[in-house]
């Protein structure tokens, strides 16, 4: 077990571990614990009997190798699920680029689970001064747990982009910690299209000054579903800086998400800007957006510090205004839905999955069938 030394803090964690008995089984009482449906998720807290592992098919810059012969990922669990997760993985999905390769193709990343219940490691690192766009698609069809650790050194750039979609009844638990180097770039974009309980916990720190960190997410939640971000970026050196958007759409009157974002300023990074906003769009009464800023500031010595949060209803008008103008009311609603996302979609560079995105989107709220 490790006792984490940083500066006290009421957002960071304090203890990591790769030994999920150093974690007291959640009861719900906890800050981190305390939105999500514990009944859902108590599998989890326990290795599986019968637990498999995530995997992927290997390609030039993907490689699958024996969890002992992985990498060190510079990172343990921070609770008890993810410790489960993490040592229950035999196998780990590596992907690595070399200092200075530029990779102008993305590199997609297929999770598939041989379980029903099964455990993921997977690693990801950009070498000094190269570029790369990852695709992490990950398996839905069975209740997973997991980390993806994320690594840019130093003048690396680096695009990520985290995909749950299919099955809308799987449970699915994962850490997403990106470490950011010394004047490196990271775009990490999660989008997550609905599923019994999904919870992904992004995280950033910094390795150096001048890191640039961006977090975007689209995510959509049906009835009976639960999705939940909760996202930490630790600013623990000089001249860094971070920006967090987050939307979600809710469909159904049992919908439930919650997204929590927590900014650390660190008494050491003066000259950081940082910035964090959520937006939630209710496309149904009774659905239920839980939305939680929180920015902690050890030091003035900033260039700009904000966080802002809203949560609205859909805008009838909006859609009368439409229609009026001839356009077929499910048209109407997919025109409003997709210009709620489209500042955040249109971040993702890979077109192809963009488009994909947008479509899945609109299967998934039932908003086809008419032309655009």
């Amino acid at each position: 077990m490790t006792v984490l030394d940083a500066p006290p803090s009421d957002l960071a964690p304090r203890v990591a571990s790769a030994d999920y008995e150093d974690f007291a089984i959640p009861h719900g009482r906890e800050e981190e614990w305390r939105f999500t449906p514990l009944d859902a998720v108590r599998p989890f807290f326990a290795p599986a009997p019968d637990a498999g592992v995530l995997t992927a098919e290997p390609s030039e810059h993907v490689r699958v190798v024996d969890a002992a012969d992985a990498p060190p990922a510079g990172w343990l669990p921070t609770d008890r699920s993810a410790a489960v997760a993490w040592s229950g993985a035999t196998r780990t999905v590596v992907v690595d680029v070399a200092d200075e390769a530029v990779v102008t193709d993305p590199i997609v990343v297929e999770l598939r689970g041989s379980a029903d219940v099964s455990y993921g490691r997977v690693q990801v690192r950009v070498g000094r001064h190269a570029r790369a766009t990852v695709v992490v698609v990950h398996d839905t069809t069975v209740d997973t747990a997991g980390a993806l650790v994320t690594e840019v050194a130093d003048g690396g750039d680096l695009t990520v982009l985290s995909v749950f979609g299919g099955s809308p009844t799987g449970t699915h638990l994962w850490h997403w910690p990106a470490r950011v180097g010394r004047d490196a770039r990271i775009l990490a974009a999660q989008v997550v299209i609905g599923g019994r309980v999904v919870r992904v916990l992004p995280s950033v720190s910094y390795a150096g000054p001048g890191g640039s960190a961006e977090l975007i997410g689209a995510f959509l939640a049906d009835s009976g579903q639960h999705i939940e971000h909760r996202i930490l970026v630790d600013h623990d050196q000089p001249h860094c800086s971070s920006r967090v958007v987050y939307k979600g759409a809710l469909a159904g009157q049992t919908a439930h998400t919650v997204w929590v974002g927590d900014v650390i300023v660190r008494r050491a990074a003066v000259g950081i800007e940082t910035y964090e906003l959520n937006r939630n769009l209710l496309l149904d009464r009774g659905a239920r957006a839980d939305s939680v800023p929180n920015l902690e500031l050890e030091t003035g010595d900033v260039v700009s510090a904000g966080h802002a949060s809203a949560t609205g209803t859909f805008d009838e008008e909006q859609l009368f205004y439409l229609q009026a103008r001839g356009i077929p009311a499910n048209v109407a609603r997919q025109l409003v839905v997709r210009g709620f996302f489209v500042d955040v979609l249109a971040r993702i560079p890979e077109g192809r999955w963009r488009d994909h995105v947008l479509q899945a989107i609109a299967d998934r709220l039932h908003l086809s069938g008419g032309d655009e």
